[in-house]
């Protein structure tokens, strides 16, 4: 699923950012700064604030895209997100994870939990979503033909959910 090249899909924001644009298949976004989707698990700290943008699919479904970041800031990421509704998301990033990039995954289910997972260095990584029923798989390659998978968890999903790019970005941030 390319979410730019079909027309008849539409697109929305949630958390529109100032700054972006969608030019030959791909989305360069400027996020705020400290944007976010987490919801902290003690509780004082939650945010909804990063941008999302995204269609919807319904069944199962691939979405693969390719990310490019300018990591300045710690946390900065390119994220896949999948969203049933405010409390209950995930997300599968290339991130400035403790000032090293690394791939990290959120699921969100009323609290978001936090997994890094590879630490990969500088480079332009493809991420995957898969969905089956409401079983859903995060995968990252370097190359976009071999597979690492990075996490494979359920979450209690109607048929039709969001699905797009977002997360905690700043810096530019090429998706496609």
């Amino acid at each position: 699923m390319n979410l730019f090249e079909h027309k008849d899909q539409a697109l929305n924001w949630i958390n529109e950012p100032k700054e972006w644009e969608v030019q030959n298949g791909k989305l360069s976004v400027l996020a705020p700064q400290s944007s976010d989707f987490f919801l902290d698990a003690e509780g004082p700290s939650i945010r909804k604030s990063a941008p999302f943008f995204y269609t919807h699919a319904e069944g199962d479904f691939e979405l693969t895209t390719r990310v490019n970041i300018d990591m300045k800031e710690a946390y900065d990421s390119g994220c896949l997100m999948i969203m049933e509704d405010d409390t209950t998301w995930a997300k599968l990033c290339y991130e400035n994870w403790m000032m090293e990039p690394a791939i990290v995954s959120v699921v969100t289910k009323n609290t978001s939990d936090d997994c890094p997972s590879y630490k990969i260095g500088r480079v332009k990584p493809y991420l995957k979503v898969l969905r089956s029923d409401n079983n859903f798989g995060f995968h990252y390659s370097l190359d976009g033909e071999n597979w690492t998978i990075v996490r494979y968890f359920n979450i209690e999903a109607s048929s039709k959910i969001k699905v797009g790019v977002g997360g905690n970005m700043i810096g530019l941030c090429n998706v496609a």
